[in-house]
């Protein structure tokens, strides 16, 4: 099994949704986090370690975490999904572009 953490910023909307969307998957563990201090729940360092794959919304996010977590991410994939900020938690368009995004991956 393979864990897998999906970021965003205030882990609002998009990254809660991938987390939702692939929680029942037997191929994948999930969490979800965002980069913002104001995020419902701000990614941390176990998580970094946790984390087999991180797949991130945009690439600010992956910058973000290259300045926190440089060390951490030395052995880690990153993949910028490329989701912008424009849907809410389990829009139908949303949940379809994450799949859509993940497809490769799995």
């Amino acid at each position: 099994m393979q864990n897998i953490l999906f970021i965003c910023s205030r882990n609002q909307w998009r990254s809660p949704t991938a987390e939702k969307v692939y929680s029942k998957d037997p191929r994948v563990a999930v969490r979800s986090a965002g980069t913002s201090p104001k995020a419902k729940r701000t990614v941390n360092a176990k998580d970094i370690t946790w984390a087999d794959s991180i797949f991130v919304m945009e690439y600010k996010h992956k910058d973000r975490l290259k300045v926190q977590y440089s060390k951490l991410l030395q052995h880690k994939k990153v993949i910028v999904l490329d989701i912008p900020d424009e849907y809410g938690y389990m829009d139908e368009e949303l949940v379809e572009l994450v799949k859509e995004s993940m497809e490769g991956y799995l």
